[in-house]
Protein backbone atom coordinates (compact mmCIF):
# COMPACT_ATOMS: atom_id res chain seq x y z
CA UNK A 1 0.00 0.00 0.00
CA UNK A 2 1.39 3.12 -0.92
CA UNK A 3 0.75 6.47 1.16
CA UNK A 4 -0.18 9.93 -1.04
CA UNK A 5 -0.16 13.08 0.90
CA UNK A 6 -0.42 15.48 -1.93
CA UNK A 7 -2.83 15.61 -4.93
CA UNK A 8 -0.24 15.20 -7.27
CA UNK A 9 1.31 12.50 -5.90
CA UNK A 10 -1.96 10.91 -5.81
CA UNK A 11 -2.79 11.76 -9.62
CA UNK A 12 0.76 10.11 -10.40
CA UNK A 13 0.07 7.15 -8.70
CA UNK A 14 -3.53 6.47 -10.51
CA UNK A 15 -2.04 7.11 -13.72
CA UNK A 16 -0.41 3.89 -13.87
CA UNK A 17 -3.62 1.89 -13.03
CA UNK A 18 -5.30 4.23 -15.10
CA UNK A 19 -3.28 3.51 -18.05
CA UNK A 20 -3.59 -0.08 -17.51
CA UNK A 21 -7.45 0.12 -18.12
CA UNK A 22 -7.85 -0.54 -14.62
CA UNK A 23 -11.31 0.49 -12.34
CA UNK A 24 -11.23 2.49 -9.42
CA UNK A 25 -13.24 2.94 -6.29
CA UNK A 26 -12.73 5.39 -3.49
CA UNK A 27 -14.03 5.28 0.07
CA UNK A 28 -13.45 8.97 1.81
CA UNK A 29 -13.22 8.48 5.77
CA UNK A 30 -12.25 10.91 8.49
CA UNK A 31 -9.60 7.47 9.95
CA UNK A 32 -9.85 6.11 13.55
CA UNK A 33 -11.10 3.41 11.25
CA UNK A 34 -13.51 0.19 12.63
CA UNK A 35 -14.64 -3.34 11.33
CA UNK A 36 -17.75 -0.56 9.30
CA UNK A 37 -15.06 0.85 7.28
CA UNK A 38 -13.05 -1.95 6.46
CA UNK A 39 -16.22 -3.77 5.35
CA UNK A 40 -16.66 -0.70 2.82
CA UNK A 41 -13.37 -1.42 1.92
CA UNK A 42 -14.20 -5.27 1.20
CA UNK A 43 -17.06 -3.79 -0.83
CA UNK A 44 -14.90 -1.74 -2.75
CA UNK A 45 -12.01 -4.33 -3.51
CA UNK A 46 -15.28 -6.52 -4.91
CA UNK A 47 -16.31 -3.98 -6.81
CA UNK A 48 -12.89 -2.89 -8.56
CA UNK A 49 -9.49 -3.27 -9.40
CA UNK A 50 -8.04 -0.86 -7.52
CA UNK A 51 -9.19 0.71 -4.18
CA UNK A 52 -8.15 4.11 -2.90
CA UNK A 53 -8.97 5.15 0.59
CA UNK A 54 -8.77 8.67 2.40
CA UNK A 55 -8.21 9.74 5.53
CA UNK A 56 -8.79 13.55 6.28
CA UNK A 57 -10.71 15.33 8.77
CA UNK A 58 -12.43 17.59 7.27
CA UNK A 59 -13.08 20.97 9.66
CA UNK A 60 -15.66 22.06 7.28
CA UNK A 61 -18.16 19.98 8.58
CA UNK A 62 -17.32 20.68 11.90
CA UNK A 63 -20.00 23.33 13.89
CA UNK A 64 -19.08 25.30 17.00
CA UNK A 65 -18.60 23.34 19.70
CA UNK A 66 -18.31 19.96 17.56
CA UNK A 67 -15.20 17.67 18.65
CA UNK A 68 -13.32 18.94 15.33
CA UNK A 69 -10.12 18.93 18.54
CA UNK A 70 -11.35 15.73 20.07
CA UNK A 71 -11.65 13.74 16.98
CA UNK A 72 -9.69 10.69 17.29
CA UNK A 73 -6.21 10.53 14.92
CA UNK A 74 -5.21 7.37 14.85
CA UNK A 75 -3.53 7.09 11.34
CA UNK A 76 -0.63 4.06 12.35
CA UNK A 77 -3.26 1.91 13.16
CA UNK A 78 -5.51 3.15 10.41
CA UNK A 79 -2.58 1.88 8.01
CA UNK A 80 -2.47 -1.34 9.46
CA UNK A 81 -5.93 -2.44 8.97
CA UNK A 82 -6.15 -0.89 5.45
CA UNK A 83 -2.58 -2.61 4.56
CA UNK A 84 -4.25 -5.77 5.75
CA UNK A 85 -7.48 -4.92 3.81
CA UNK A 86 -5.58 -4.93 0.33
CA UNK A 87 -5.48 -0.94 -0.52
CA UNK A 88 -3.68 0.19 -2.93
CA UNK A 89 -3.42 3.63 -2.19
CA UNK A 90 -4.04 5.68 1.06
CA UNK A 91 -4.56 9.55 0.68
CA UNK A 92 -3.63 11.41 3.81
CA UNK A 93 -3.73 15.25 2.92
CA UNK A 94 -3.41 18.06 4.95
CA UNK A 95 -6.00 20.99 5.60
CA UNK A 96 -3.58 23.04 3.26
CA UNK A 97 -3.72 20.67 0.57
CA UNK A 98 -7.33 20.32 0.56
CA UNK A 99 -8.64 23.95 1.34
CA UNK A 100 -5.28 25.69 -0.03
CA UNK A 101 -6.76 29.34 -0.09
CA UNK A 102 -8.22 28.55 3.37
CA UNK A 103 -11.91 27.58 4.61
CA UNK A 104 -13.39 31.19 4.12
CA UNK A 105 -13.01 31.51 0.64
CA UNK A 106 -13.71 27.78 -0.64
CA UNK A 107 -16.32 27.74 -2.74
CA UNK A 108 -19.51 25.72 -1.18
CA UNK A 109 -21.43 22.65 -2.58
CA UNK A 110 -24.65 22.53 -1.04
CA UNK A 111 -27.75 20.11 -2.25
CA UNK A 112 -30.69 21.84 -0.71
CA UNK A 113 -34.13 20.23 0.78
CA UNK A 114 -32.36 17.07 1.58
CA UNK A 115 -29.83 18.75 3.52
CA UNK A 116 -32.15 21.04 5.37
CA UNK A 117 -33.60 18.54 7.69
CA UNK A 118 -33.13 16.18 10.31
CA UNK A 119 -29.26 16.18 11.25
CA UNK A 120 -29.15 19.23 8.90
CA UNK A 121 -31.74 20.94 11.23
CA UNK A 122 -29.52 20.66 14.85
CA UNK A 123 -26.05 20.50 12.61
CA UNK A 124 -26.65 23.98 9.82
CA UNK A 125 -24.15 24.01 7.63
CA UNK A 126 -22.86 20.28 8.45
CA UNK A 127 -23.58 18.92 4.94
CA UNK A 128 -22.56 21.32 3.33
CA UNK A 129 -19.01 20.80 4.42
CA UNK A 130 -19.63 17.20 3.67
CA UNK A 131 -20.42 17.74 0.21
CA UNK A 132 -18.03 20.30 -0.46
CA UNK A 133 -15.08 18.12 0.53
CA UNK A 134 -16.65 15.22 -1.04
CA UNK A 135 -16.67 16.78 -4.54
CA UNK A 136 -13.50 18.10 -3.64
CA UNK A 137 -12.03 14.22 -3.18
CA UNK A 138 -14.36 13.26 -6.12
CA UNK A 139 -12.76 15.56 -8.37
CA UNK A 140 -9.03 14.36 -7.35
CA UNK A 141 -9.35 10.76 -7.14
CA UNK A 142 -11.44 10.51 -10.49
CA UNK A 143 -12.94 6.99 -9.29
CA UNK A 144 -15.46 4.90 -11.07
CA UNK A 145 -17.12 3.35 -7.94
CA UNK A 146 -17.03 5.39 -4.42
CA UNK A 147 -18.54 3.07 -1.07
CA UNK A 148 -20.72 4.86 1.48
CA UNK A 149 -21.94 3.41 4.49
CA UNK A 150 -26.21 3.28 5.63
CA UNK A 151 -25.44 4.29 8.91
CA UNK A 152 -25.99 7.99 8.29
CA UNK A 153 -28.33 7.28 5.56
CA UNK A 154 -29.21 11.39 4.86
CA UNK A 155 -25.34 11.87 4.14
CA UNK A 156 -25.91 8.77 1.86
CA UNK A 157 -28.38 10.53 0.46
CA UNK A 158 -27.32 13.66 -0.12
CA UNK A 159 -24.15 12.50 -1.71
CA UNK A 160 -26.31 10.80 -4.35
CA UNK A 161 -28.33 13.65 -5.43
CA UNK A 162 -24.76 15.86 -5.37
CA UNK A 163 -23.69 13.22 -8.14
CA UNK A 164 -27.11 12.98 -10.13
CA UNK A 165 -27.15 16.81 -10.19
CA UNK A 166 -24.07 17.73 -10.97
CA UNK A 167 -23.38 15.08 -13.53
CA UNK A 168 -20.61 13.33 -11.60
CA UNK A 169 -19.32 10.11 -13.81
CA UNK A 170 -19.04 7.64 -9.98
CA UNK A 171 -21.25 5.20 -9.35
CA UNK A 172 -22.51 5.41 -5.72
CA UNK A 173 -22.66 2.26 -3.69
CA UNK A 174 -24.31 2.07 -0.06
CA UNK A 175 -23.57 -0.96 2.23
CA UNK A 176 -25.63 -2.18 5.54
CA UNK A 177 -24.33 -0.79 8.40
CA UNK A 178 -22.24 -2.59 10.35
CA UNK A 179 -22.92 -4.04 14.16
CA UNK A 180 -21.66 -5.56 17.43
CA UNK A 181 -23.64 -8.29 18.96
CA UNK A 182 -26.42 -6.46 20.51
CA UNK A 183 -26.95 -4.38 17.51
CA UNK A 184 -25.34 -1.24 18.51
CA UNK A 185 -24.12 0.56 15.00
CA UNK A 186 -20.15 0.64 15.09
CA UNK A 187 -19.26 4.42 14.84
CA UNK A 188 -15.47 5.92 15.68
CA UNK A 189 -17.84 7.88 18.44
CA UNK A 190 -18.19 4.53 20.37
CA UNK A 191 -15.13 5.56 21.88
CA UNK A 192 -16.71 8.16 23.56
CA UNK A 193 -19.22 5.95 25.36
CA UNK A 194 -18.38 5.45 29.26
CA UNK A 195 -19.33 1.86 30.43
CA UNK A 196 -22.43 2.66 31.55
CA UNK A 197 -23.68 4.35 28.37
CA UNK A 198 -22.20 1.60 26.06
CA UNK A 199 -24.47 -0.58 27.73
CA UNK A 200 -27.45 1.60 27.45
CA UNK A 201 -26.63 2.65 23.91
CA UNK A 202 -28.08 -0.17 21.64
CA UNK A 203 -31.86 0.84 22.97
CA UNK A 204 -31.61 3.31 19.83
CA UNK A 205 -31.08 0.36 17.66
CA UNK A 206 -34.38 -1.98 19.45
CA UNK A 207 -36.43 1.02 19.38
CA UNK A 208 -35.81 1.81 15.97
CA UNK A 209 -36.72 -1.58 15.13
CA UNK A 210 -39.38 -1.89 17.54
CA UNK A 211 -41.28 1.06 15.13
CA UNK A 212 -40.29 -0.78 12.41
CA UNK A 213 -41.95 -3.62 13.61
CA UNK A 214 -45.22 -1.64 14.09
CA UNK A 215 -45.15 -0.69 10.87
CA UNK A 216 -44.87 -3.67 9.17
CA UNK A 217 -47.41 -5.03 11.19
CA UNK A 218 -50.17 -2.02 9.86
CA UNK A 219 -49.62 0.43 12.73
CA UNK A 220 -49.85 4.07 10.78
CA UNK A 221 -50.41 6.56 13.71
CA UNK A 222 -46.66 7.79 12.69
CA UNK A 223 -46.46 10.53 15.40
CA UNK A 224 -47.81 8.58 17.68
CA UNK A 225 -44.84 6.23 17.46
CA UNK A 226 -42.22 9.14 16.86
CA UNK A 227 -43.52 10.40 20.51
CA UNK A 228 -43.68 7.09 22.05
CA UNK A 229 -39.72 6.33 20.53
CA UNK A 230 -38.50 9.49 21.78
CA UNK A 231 -40.08 9.23 25.22
CA UNK A 232 -38.67 5.91 25.46
CA UNK A 233 -35.32 6.83 24.58
CA UNK A 234 -35.08 10.07 27.36
CA UNK A 235 -36.63 7.97 29.81
CA UNK A 236 -33.76 5.61 29.36
CA UNK A 237 -31.11 8.73 29.81
CA UNK A 238 -30.86 9.56 26.30
CA UNK A 239 -31.31 13.15 24.60
CA UNK A 240 -33.22 12.92 21.32
CA UNK A 241 -32.59 15.25 18.80
CA UNK A 242 -35.19 13.39 16.50
CA UNK A 243 -36.48 10.51 16.04
CA UNK A 244 -38.57 10.31 12.70
CA UNK A 245 -40.43 8.00 10.03
CA UNK A 246 -39.49 9.58 6.69
CA UNK A 247 -40.20 8.67 3.07
CA UNK A 248 -36.85 7.02 1.95
CA UNK A 249 -36.11 9.20 -1.40
CA UNK A 250 -37.50 12.67 -0.06
CA UNK A 251 -36.58 12.36 3.74
CA UNK A 252 -39.80 14.20 3.86
CA UNK A 253 -43.15 13.26 5.39
CA UNK A 254 -44.52 10.02 3.81
CA UNK A 255 -46.97 10.42 1.10
CA UNK A 256 -49.69 7.66 -0.48
CA UNK A 257 -46.88 7.25 -2.83
CA UNK A 258 -44.08 6.68 -0.83
CA UNK A 259 -42.86 3.31 -1.56
CA UNK A 260 -40.21 2.80 0.88
CA UNK A 261 -40.01 4.00 4.62
CA UNK A 262 -36.90 5.01 6.42
CA UNK A 263 -36.81 5.55 10.58
CA UNK A 264 -34.37 7.95 11.49
CA UNK A 265 -33.01 8.56 14.87
CA UNK A 266 -29.98 11.29 16.80
CA UNK A 267 -29.89 11.19 20.71
CA UNK A 268 -27.15 12.06 22.79
CA UNK A 269 -26.15 9.97 25.19
CA UNK A 270 -23.94 11.90 27.55
CA UNK A 271 -21.27 13.77 25.31
CA UNK A 272 -21.70 11.54 22.16
CA UNK A 273 -23.76 11.72 19.73
CA UNK A 274 -25.45 8.85 17.93
CA UNK A 275 -27.28 8.18 14.65
CA UNK A 276 -29.14 5.26 13.42
CA UNK A 277 -31.61 3.94 11.03
CA UNK A 278 -33.55 1.35 9.63
CA UNK A 279 -35.81 0.96 6.59
CA UNK A 280 -38.81 -1.01 5.23
CA UNK A 281 -40.16 -0.94 1.86
CA UNK A 282 -43.54 -1.57 0.09
CA UNK A 283 -43.49 -4.80 -2.03
CA UNK A 284 -45.81 -5.69 -4.83
CA UNK A 285 -48.84 -6.61 -3.25
CA UNK A 286 -48.99 -3.49 -1.26
CA UNK A 287 -47.72 -4.88 2.41
CA UNK A 288 -44.90 -3.43 4.24
CA UNK A 289 -41.21 -5.44 4.08
CA UNK A 290 -38.40 -5.36 6.46
CA UNK A 291 -35.01 -4.49 4.96
CA UNK A 292 -31.42 -5.62 5.89
CA UNK A 293 -30.76 -2.89 8.52
CA UNK A 294 -29.66 0.42 7.04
Amino acid sequence: MRTCNSNNELHAALKRYRDDGQSIAFVPTMGNLHEGHLDLVRKARHLCDVVVVSIFVNPLQFGAGEDLDAYPRTLAADKEKLFSEGVHLLFAPSVEDIYPEGMDKQTVVSVPDLGDTLCGTSRPGHFDGVTTVVCKLFNIVQPDVSVFGEKDFQQLSIVRKMVTDLCMPVEIVGVATTRDEDGLAKSSRNGYLSQEERDIAPLIHQTLNTCREAIACGFDNFLQLESHARMKLLQAGFEPDYFAIRDARTLRAVTEDTEEIAILAAARLGSTRLIDNVRLSLNPVGDWKMLADG
